[in-house]
């Protein structure tokens, strides 16, 4: 079956075409959105399964957008009915005083496969799996008092229809894995997790190799984490490990590069191209078009291309991350990062994968530049202020850096600052630069999609950490 086929089980595509036409052809810009996604996902617990859930759903989202209005009405029904139903929302905004926006760039170009990864293994095979993985990791060691295993996936196909005759059609793929140990040694219990994902076919999830790196991985940290002391209190230099610390860029710097906060004057970096905003070799990037990535896209959820969008440059400002809507009322291009979580929700501004770009130094090196400090190898949960930047986030790995050398790992640290103002603090950029494992989610508006991070190793020479150590 053509994936495209999911979309018009009760619409010829004709008709839709039509009425993107008839609906959005009095307006600025807009698009017809139609969307068909099938996901599942499975919980192993304590030996056992503990949830299986499998969902499917479709539905589309019509927008209007004129000046800087905008009228959003969706469905879970694709039908004439529905979207002529959903039209009489458009009816608020004004007509367009000027020529319709421009359609976006069409390209042919693709950053994943478009078979379905849900129904390629049979059901019993994924539940196997998990079985697999819970008795292997029980049996690496006798301290392992607890094993959960999560393994999800989803098959969404997408199609744009604009009232000026463009359609784009996306379909994207998306798995991941997570193990998860709890290692128990004494009185002492503590956890130690790993993920990993794509916009791939569960095959890669289920070669031994990776899901005993998946076990290997979550079973050191928890161990790691069982001789763990106090983390020290205090502003002090810090060295950021590669990979997934790129969270931390992403939180407190990359949303304050989104267009609609810098359009309406909110960031911290509203109006600010062309200035230094960072030091010296720190250049910050956002690219969906990476492949097999999980932040990445062929086309945007506006149609647009995704592209490699320079956002700092040696510590200069040079851009941000745009939508349609955003882009045109600031004179600026889209850059394919018009997102939205599914059909019932308006595009706005996304970060893909953002990362930082890697520097000259050994990492081994930046930690023997530090006599006291610590060293954050990997981040849990964290909170973040978007307009001022501001960020509180929690080391799932972290150790005490004494005389140039790593000491003890430590527990219950936090990092409390604001993303502009370490960014001006970066002494030292690693050579190691890489992504993360595949596993990110980004939130905004109430809106989550899936998303990517990276960065080389890190020195920053002042971050006040949160301890418990007197």
């Amino acid at each position: 079956m053509n994936p495209r086929d999911y979309l018009y089980r009760t619409l010829d595509p004709a008709e839709a075409a039509s009425l993107a036409t008839r609906h959005l052809a009095a307006h600025d810009d807009g698009e017809l959105f139609l969307q068909y996604r099938v996901s599942e996902a499975f919980g192993f617990d304590d030996g056992r399964l503990k949830a299986a859930d499998y969902h499917t759903g479709s539905g589309f989202g019509l927008r209007g957008v004129t000046g800087e209005m905008t009228a959003f009405a969706h469905a879970n029904e694709i039908s004439t009915a529905a979207i002529d139903r959903a039209a009489q929302t458009l009816k608020l905004l004004d007509p367009a005083k000027g020529p319709a926006a421009a359609a976006p760039a069409r390209t042919n170009r693709s950053m994943y496969g478009s078979d379905d990864p849900l129904s390629a293994i049979p059901f019993a095979r994924k539940v196997e799996l998990c079985q697999a993985i819970d008795a292997a990791a029980r049996a690496r060691d006798p301290r392992v008092a607890q094993v959960s295993v999560a393994l999800s996936g989803s098959w969404s196909v997408v199609e744009i229809v604009r009232a000026d005759g463009f359609i784009a059609t996306d379909v994207r793929p998306l798995v991941r894995l997570n193990v998860s140990i709890v290692a128990k040694q004494g009185d002492r219990r503590e956890t130690g997790s790993f993920g990993l994902g794509g916009r791939y076919h569960y095959d890669h999830l289920f070669e031994p190799a990776t899901w005993n790196r998946a076990i290997d991985e979550a079973l050191r940290l928890a161990l790691v984490n069982l001789e763990s002391v106090a983390a020290p209190a205090g502003e002090m230099p810090v060295v950021l490990g590669n990979g997934w610390c790129g969270v931390l860029l992403h939180e407190a710097v990359g949303h304050g590069l989104e267009g609609d906060f810098n359009r309406k004057g909110t960031s911290a970096f509203s109006g600010r191209i062309g200035e230094r905003v960072a030091a010296p070799g720190v250049t910050v990037i956002d690219e969906g078009a990476i492949e097999n990535r999980r932040g990445s896209l062929s086309i945007d959820d506006e149609g647009t291309p995704t592209s490699r969008t320079v956002l700092i440059e040696d510590g200069i400002l040079k851009g941000y991350l745009q939508d349609r809507l955003n882009a045109r009322l600031m004179g600026m291009e889209p850059t394919g990062n018009g997102r939205r979580e599914s059909f019932a929700h308006a595009p706005m501004p996304r970060m893909t994968n953002t990362f930082m770009l890697g520097g000259q130094d050994d990492p081994q090196e930046l930690i023997g530049r530090v006599k006291d400090g610590i060293y954050a190898k990997s981040f849990g949960g964290g909170q973040v202020d978007i307009t001022s930047g501001k960020f509180v986030f929690g080391c799932t790995e972290a150790y005490r850096i004494q005389g140039g050398r790593l000491g003890p790992p430590i527990k219950g640290a936090t990092l409390i600052g604001d993303g502009p103002t370490v960014l001006t603090r970066v002494k030292g950029i690693g050579n190691d630069m890489s992504l993360d494992e595949g596993v990110g989610m980004c939130g905004k508006g109430g809106q989550s999609v899936p998303a990517g991070v990276g960065q080389p190793s890190l020195l920053i020479d002042g971050i006040t950490v949160g301890g418990s150590a007197a």
